[in-house]
């Protein structure tokens, strides 16, 4: 496997033929392949959490059999999702939502503010 440290606007994963799932801010876009790599991003506390809503603190968190990767654990961006199992996506203030085996790009939704864009707080 090569190594990877961020994609390239030029570089974008190939986009399957699967609906993009949208919780909150946290959108799940399906992918053809993710990137050879990267890394095992840990569990907290045994949950798979996809992002920590900011205004909230509650967690939209993966369940079921699936592993999260980033070329930078500590990076928030540039994250991919395998899903072996059929799982759900879940979060305590909205619809659970079932996500189907494969892979995604998990991205996180911006604000456009003149001065740079900000991430939604969820």
């Amino acid at each position: 496997m090569g190594t990877v440290t961020k994609l390239s606007r030029g570089k974008q994963p190939q986009r399957k033929e699967y609906p993009v799932l949208r919780q909150g801010d946290v959108l799940l876009v399906p992918v053809d392949e993710i990137p050879d790599g990267l890394k095992e991003v840990p569990r907290e506390s045994g949950r798979l959490v996809l992002a920590h809503g900011e205004a909230t603190g509650h967690a939209h968190v993966i369940e079921g059999e699936a592993e999260l990767l980033a070329a930078d654990v500590e990076d928030l961006e540039q994250r991919f999702l395998r899903v072996e199992q059929e799982a759900e996506l879940v979060h305590d203030e909205h619809d659970t939502i079932t996500v189907e085996p494969g892979e995604y790009e998990v991205r996180r939704q911006r604000e456009y503010a003149p001065e740079a864009p900000v991430r939604v707080s969820d």
